[in-house]
């Protein structure tokens, strides 16, 4: 039977509540390592196994460094395990590429997958898979992906029914442009389990890159991206995926960084997202009923430095969880009750 997560053995940040008030959205926060083997962390990922939470992100001197590998922490109830490494971008003659956005998901059936890049830059990356069966303990080789594909370029996919992975994916070559491509689980080197869609945006008109897919209902999809027009851009599929309408602005500001969304249990929309132009060092959760018009909800980080690329789950108790960039030193964690989201 699936574990459930029920409660946190350490202290936390916890916000107060006085006597009579509601209590607050967020009810916990910690840093997912204090101390590391690597001097940077950015673009974590956060997933719910069987017996709990794993993280991973990718670590190394400096994003884009040759020595920067995918690292993860579970978290235990004493607290979160010490960062292991399990990919790096070594080459066949012994030279290393650095590794990039980890993406982990665990499907309703079959292994725990970790997708990731490797390359010199997200100009010339590839993508490569590794499957777990102990929830993260230990990994497969890496799986190179087929060529074409790269697998989800950042955020979570959604699960459709029958099975099959929908995961939102984008190239930078020739401009940034988004494309989604669907995976039959079995072997992700396999071609024939891999099929893509053309792309969602022309870059003359939107430049965008790393969506973020809401399920509305099995044919009604949402896309939202990062963009570099300053604003969060969107495109709706009305068959479960298949094809997509054009790609639009939305209201919501885009700094060109990373954002990710999920739909709760109760139906509503959570956003994570800067919600500036310009500037990473503020971070927030909007709310929304229809993912359309959507209310800024609650404040992760409002203060100098960078806080950027969430992650955001609902695990199986109601808890949301993100994860996210802490000032290019660490990765933070945030627990937020989302019934105290008005």
């Amino acid at each position: 039977m699936v574990g459930r997560i029920v409660g946190w053995a350490v202290p936390f940040a916890m916000a107060g509540t006085a006597a009579g008030e509601a209590p607050p959205p967020i009810i916990a926060s910690e840093y997912v390592f204090e101390h590391a083997p690597f001097r940077s962390a950015h673009a974590s990922t956060i997933v719910e196994t069987r017996d709990g939470l794993l993280c991973a992100w990718f670590g190394g001197t400096a994003e884009g460094s040759p020595d920067v590998g995918i690292w993860v922490a579970r978290r235990r109830e004493s607290g979160w395990s010490a960062p292991v490494e399990v990919a790096t971008g070594r080459q066949g003659d012994g030279t290393r590429h650095p590794c990039w956005n980890p993406v982990l998901f665990q499907p309703s059936r079959g292994p725990l997958l970790l997708f990731y890049k490797v390359g010199p830059s997200p100009r010339e990356w590839r993508g490569l898979a590794r499957t777990s069966t102990d929830e993260g303990r230990s990994w497969s080789d890496a799986i190179r992906l087929p060529a074409g594909f790269l697998g989800p370029i950042r955020a979570k996919p959604v699960e459709l029914d029958g099975g099959d992975l929908l995961a939102g994916s984008s190239t930078e070559d020739a401009g940034w442009v988004v494309h989604m491509e669907r995976w039959t689980p079995g072997d992700p080197g396999s071609a024939a389990a891999w099929r893509k869609t053309g792309p969602l945006n022309d870059p003359k008109e939107l430049e965008a890159i790393q969506p973020t897919i809401l399920a509305h209902s099995p044919a009604r999809l949402q896309a939202l991206c990062r963009s570099r027009q300053g604003v969060v851009t969107e495109a709706w599929s009305e068959d479960g995926g298949a094809t997509w309408g054009r790609m639009t602005a939305t209201a919501l500001p885009n700094p060109s960084a990373g954002i990710d969304a999920v739909r709760l249990a109760d139906g509503r929309f959570l956003l994570a997202y800067n919600p500036t132009r310009r500037g990473r060092n503020r971070l927030e959760i909007a709310v929304s009923s229809d993912a359309k018009a959507w209310r800024r909800a609650v404040v992760l980080e409002d203060s100098p430095g960078e806080y950027s690329y969430p992650a955001v789950i609902q695990s199986r108790d109601g808890r949301v969880h993100v994860t996210y960039t802490w000032k290019r030193e660490r990765i933070k964690h945030v627990v937020v009750a989302p019934a105290a989201i008005e």
